[in-house]
């Protein structure tokens, strides 16, 4: 995902960055295997917030945190930072709704995602 037609990283591309910032956490912590995992996470809601432009061959950093721990959700904030600058590029958020990878319906947050989700929030 190289630069655009306009010299920097697409808009778009940011929403994988927080999709990856998120993913990766978990699947860190053990929370998460993409193919098999009985619970999983869908985005509900997103946004994003652009205040500089990244462009290749730039070094990304994101930083997350939980804004809000709900019973079958969680209010995920991401920020986009640029080599090792101290300030944002980007800022914003996902809404997981957790659910049951057959029935695609809301369940409980599992403990040990609760527990390691917990350490996040702001």
């Amino acid at each position: 995902m190289d630069n655009d037609a306009y010299g920097h990283v697409n808009n778009v591309v940011y929403y994988a960055y927080f999709d990856t910032a998120v993913n990766r956490y978990l699947i860190d912590a053990g929370l998460l295997n993409i193919a098999s995992s009985p619970v999983i996470g869908l985005v509900v809601e997103t946004q994003c917030r652009y205040f500089r432009p990244v462009a290749f061959p730039d070094t990304v950093h994101a930083g997350l945190r939980v804004a809000h721990l709900g019973r079958s959700s969680v209010h995920y904030e991401v920020g986009i930072f640029r080599n090792d600058e101290p300030l944002a590029c980007a800022q914003g958020h996902f809404i997981h709704v957790y659910v049951d990878r057959v029935h695609r319906r809301p369940v409980p947050l599992p403990a040990p995602m609760r527990a390691a989700l917990a350490r996040l929030t702001a």
